[in-house]
């Protein structure tokens, strides 16, 4: 299983990291070249539900069909959550009758419904849990 964290680099600054090598800048909307941590889970969504939507739509169009989702949501600040996130598949179904978008666009939904991980959490919810260890991981597991 991949292991993720992040490693504090500045004030409000953190680097994300993965066990795959893989690397993402978060930190405050003031800072120019991160993602905020609300920004990483809407891209998060998108990129599942285009995931998700990759094989009917593919299927369909083409193997090198062009698709862009955006997703956008303001934070409610009283409540510091996002009361509503909103997804948009920008695709060119132009080559299709309305009968062949009608059709394709049901398995898309059903399909993102279906498998999207990020999406289906987002949902219905999750249970997080945090812990606070006074040493680094890596000490404690070498003692």
């Amino acid at each position: 299983m991949t292991e993720l964290w992040v490693e504090r680099t500045g004030v409000r600054r953190y680097t994300g990291r993965s066990t795959r090598g893989a690397e993402v800048l978060v930190g405050s909307e003031d800072v120019e070249g991160v993602f905020t941590p609300g920004e990483l889970m809407k891209i998060a969504l998108a990129a599942c539900s285009g995931m998700s939507s990759d094989a009917p739509l593919r299927r369909r169009l083409g193997e090198d069909y062009q698709a862009t989702i955006r997703v956008s949501g303001p934070a409610d600040r009283e409540q510091e959550r996002y009361p509503l996130l909103e997804e948009l598949l920008e695709v060119d179904l132009s080559a299709l009758s309305d009968d062949e978008v009608a059709r394709l666009l049901t398995v898309v939904e059903r399909a993102i419904d279906q498998v999207c991980t990020v999406g289906r959490t987002l949902k219905t919810g999750t249970k997080v849990t945090f812990e606070v260890a006074d040493e680094p991981l890596a000490r404690r597991e070498s003692m």
